[in-house]
Parts: C-alpha cells; sequence; structure tokens
C-alpha cells in the first residue's frame, strides 16, 4: 500500500511540480511542437504517406505517452527508423494496411512492457549510447542542409539571425524559450518583408480537419494478418529501441530515473490509438526531447503540449503556421544538434580504451552511413560483446604445479570458463602426462555454460584414459550443479 501511495505521489509531481516548472513545460512544449513539424513531414514522405498522417499520429502519441508513459518530458511523434519499415509496407499495400500494422505493432509492444524485455537495454553500454547520441546529432544536421541548398541569400540571413536569437537572447533573459522567440521574430519579418524564402506551407499538405476514429479498412483474414505481422514486429522492435535509447539519454540529462517497461507499454496503447486514429506508428524522437529538455521542460505537461498545441497550430492556426520560414526552424535543428553531440566523447578516445573509442565510432558509422539507429546500435551492442568476451578470456588461467610426494599435477584455474575460453582452458592440460594423479582447483574459478563443463568433461576423460585419478576441487554452487547435470564423468 506504501508502494502504490509513493508512485501516486510522484506521478502527480511528475505532471505538476510547482507554477514556475508549469510554466517552463508549456512554452518548451510549444518549441518542441515547432521542431517537431519538420521532422515528422519529412519522415512522411520517407514513408510515402501524406504529412496529415504523421501529424495526426503525432498528436495522438503525444497525448497518450504523456499519460501512460515512462518517462516524464519524452517526445514522442511519427518519425525516426519506424518510417523505413513502414515504406516498404505502404509501397506494396497501400496506408490501410499500415494503419492496421500500427495497431498490431501497438499490440506487439505492450507484450514486450509486460514480459519486461526493456531489461535488454542492459546490454547497450555507455559507448554504444554516446555513439547514437553522436550519430543522431550528425543526422539532425545533415537533415538541415538540403533545407540550405539552392535558396537565395535571404534564407542564409535568417537562419543566422535565428541562431543569433536563440543563443544571444538567454544573455538578457530565459524568462521565455529563445527558440520560440526566434520562431515569432523571423515569422513576423517573413510576413512584413516578403522574401523568396520556403515555409512550412511549402514542406506539404498540412491538416485541415480533427483525426477521426476509424478501424483499418482491411480485410480481417489470416492472408492480412501474415502480410501484416512481420512489419509490425519490425516497427514494434526499431520503434521500442529508438524509445528506450531516447529515455536512457534523458535519464542521464537530468540525473533520474524512469520506468522502460511502463515506457514500452505507454507507446504501445500510443500506436494503437495512432493506428485507430488514421495515423502511422511513432516512438522517441530523441532531437525534440533533448530539445525539450534544453527549453526546461521536465515533466509529462511539456509532452502533452508538444500534443496538443500541435494540433491547435496544425488546425485551426494553420493559415499562420503555414507562414513560419524554413529557416526558423534550421536554426533550432542546428542547435539542437550542436547541443546534442557529445563533444567530451573526442577528448575522451584519447583517454578511454581503444575498444570503448572503436565501439562508439562503429555505431555513430554505421549509423550516419544507414540512416538507421537500430543497425547502428546493433553493431555497436555486438562489437562490445565480442570485445568483453576477448578481455573475460584473457584473465583466465591455468596454473600448473606438481606435487613429487605424491605424484600429483595440480592445476589451479582463475577466471571465468565459458564457450569463449574453453578451448584455451581446455589447451592448458597435459592430459598424456606421467604423473598419476590430477588435482583440478576451480575455486578461484566459474563455470558458466554447458561448453564449459563439457570442456572440462573432456579433460577428466582423456587423463582418466591414461590411467591418471583425477580429483575435482573448489566447485562453487553454481558451477556444481551444471557439472551434475551436465558433464557426469568430471563428477564420477
Amino acid at each position: 500500500m506504501t508502494m502504490t501511495t509513493e508512485s501516486l505521489a510522484r506521478y502527480r509531481t511528475e505532471w505538476f511540480a510547482g507554477p514556475t516548472m508549469a510554466r517552463r513545460d508549456i512554452l518548451a512544449g510549444m518549441v518542441g511542437t515547432f521542431a517537431l513539424i519538420p521532422e515528422v513531414i519529412a519522415f512522411s514522405f520517407v514513408a510515402g504517406i501524406d504529412p496529415e498522417v504523421g501529424l495526426f499520429a503525432s498528436f495522438i502519441i503525444g497525448i497518450v505517452i504523456a499519460i501512460a508513459g515512462g518517462r516524464p518530458a519524452m517526445i514522442s511523434g511519427a518519425a525516426g527508423s519506424v518510417a523505413l519499415v513502414a515504406a516498404a509496407l505502404v509501397h506494396a499495400h497501400g496506408l490501410q494496411y499500415l494503419l492496421a500494422a500500427t495497431i498490431l505493432a501497438g499490440a506487439f509492444q505492450i507484450v514486450f512492457g509486460l514480459l519486461k524485455l526493456d531489461v535488454l537495454m542492459r546490454f547497450v553500454s555507455r559507448s554504444v549510447r554516446t555513439g547514437f547520441v553522436n550519430a543522431l546529432a550528425i543526422l539532425i544536421f545533415s537533415a538541415q542542409v538540403p533545407q540550405m541548398l539552392d535558396v537565395t541569400w535571404h534564407t542564409y540571413a535568417m537562419i543566422a539571425g535565428g541562431l543569433a536569437i536563440i543563443y544571444l537572447l538567454p544573455l538578457i533573459t530565459t524568462a521565455i524559450p529563445s527558440p520560440l522567440i526566434c520562431i515569432v521574430v523571423l515569422t513576423a519579418i517573413a510576413i512584413a518583408f516578403p522574401m523568396p524564402i520556403a515555409t512550412v506551407g511549402d514542406l506539404g499538405r498540412l491538416p485541415s480537419s480533427l483525426p477521426a476514429f476509424a478501424l483499418p479498412g482491411v480485410p480481417a483474414t489470416l492472408d492480412m494478418l501474415a502480410i501484416v505481422a512481420p512489419y509490425a514486429l519490425a516497427m514494434a522492435a526499431v520503434g521500442l529501441l529508438e524509445s528506450m535509447m531516447t529515455a536512457q539519454v534523458v535519464d542521464d540529462l537530468t540525473a533520474t530515473t524512469s520506468s522502460k517497461a511502463r515506457e514500452c507499454t505507454g507507446l504501445g496503447l500510443a500506436n494503437m490509438a495512432a493506428g485507430l486514429f488514421g495515423g502511422i506508428a511513432g516512438c522517441g524522437m530523441i532531437g525534440q526531447t533533448v530539445g525539450n529538455v534544453r527549453y526546461g521542460g521536465t515533466g509529462r505537461l511539456s509532452t502533452l503540449v508538444a500534443g496538443v498545441f500541435l494540433l491547435v497550430v496544425m488546425v485551426p492556426l494553420r493559415p499562420w503556421v503555414a507562414q513560419v520560414p524554413v529557416a526558423a526552424l534550421v536554426a533550432i535543428m542546428i542547435m539542437v544538434s550542436i547541443s546534442t553531440f557529445s563533444w567530451e566523447s573526442l577528448r575522451d578516445l584519447t583517454r578511454h580504451p581503444k575498444v570503448s573509442g572503436v565501439v562508439m565510432l562503429a555505431t555513430v558509422v554505421v549509423t550516419v552511413a544507414t540512416h538507421d539507429l537500430s543497425r547502428g546500435v546493433l553493431v555497436g551492442v555486438l562489437l562490445s560483446g565480442v570485445f568483453f568476451a576477448f578481455k573475460v578470456t584473457r584473465m583466465m588461467d591455468v596454473a600448473v604445479d606438481h606435487d613429487p610426494v605424491t605424484d600429483t599435477r595440480i592445476y589451479t584455474v582463475t577466471g571465468q570458463v565459458f564457450f569463449a575460453s574453453a578451448d584455451i582452458f581446455t589447451d592448458r592440460f597435459v592430459t598424456d602426462d606421467s604423473a598419476r594423479r590430477a588435482r583440478i582447483d576451480l575455486t578461484a574459478a566459474h563455470l558458466w555454460d554447458v561448453t564449459a563443463v563439457g570442456a572440462l568433461d573432456d579433460v577428466v576423460a582423456k587423463m582418466r584414459r591414461h590411467g591418471m585419478t583425477v580429483d575435482l576441487v573448489g566447485l562453487n554452487e553454481a558451477s556444481a550443479i551444471l557439472v551434475d547435470r551436465h558433464a557426469p564423468l568430471a563428477r564420477g
């Protein structure tokens, strides 16, 4: 009962921690809305859908995740690698099948959350997380480059002016986030002094009505499920990976903890709702989330405002939003990319172990080359595992001694014996020794898997075939259980 009371108290604090924090959350969420717009529209084109589909989804996801998510101040929307997975389905079968896949992906994510599969994040090292953040910063900046090509000098002047406002205004006041002032000022200038620059209205068709509830127009058959399920599973996995990584980054930025399992189920509920209201699946958006935190957003209110304000500006204020210069959004995203990049990691390349630097750089290179954050993280995790296995293998040793009084060869094993070190373990034993007895001391060792106990069983069997008497000593409880089950010769 006490735990429930504490959880409810914490949940209330995440929503309202005082008037000052509420004001910061509201303003940060408003800025986050404008940061959402260009990326959601861009990824809508990647997925092969109308921008309003992505914008509707971001509105629904923002509201649901604010209530049901596990990480306060985290911005989620219809963008990221999910769009890359969705593109193939849309191209082959159309939008309605995508909506069905979105609902099923949400159901998968709810199951993943209930099964506590978020624990897999423990296998993502700090080097991988740093590479993930750096790669995202590079991708955020590179996404702005097309908006700066084949344009007039007016665009560059507006971007420079926007950056000046963003970085210099906080020296005077921080009452209102400088990116929000940047949007207002540059929009006013563009309206007062017409010039040849791109606006939000040029990016694609914006919503002109509210989203409506409707079931996907697909046949309820096993054939449909066979088509949709593989895409839904891929969308669920990719979306959760990006959301978990984003949540971990916010944990690090704010020095707080969050419930990753709840974030899984919350994202699942949000995606199911998005699919039922005609939207594509989404996930955590690290660029917008980092920006939200930088602007002062710390609670669930900032997430809610980002979603609600998106609908407000997209429908009733559509004519005004259409006039916002793209240059203002580019300036904001450049600032976000600069603040997202971990500049300390460049210095750490010369201070930290080389393998950590290799893992970080590999994550960056693969992510930037493929524009797929999930592939970069996967490569980083695999490299971390390989390097860890090599490191642990080198820590395993077998010292050999001989007791002439009892004519006993003594093998003292230290370290971890598992599939990667089992062959080295086997090679350290002399199975055709002239000694009559052998004692294998495992007091300072641990056997981790069936490969390890199988190697021990082989060594004992070979020694006994050469007429030696073998004694095993020092097995800890866990190792002894494995040996009893899988190495009968060694125990006999």
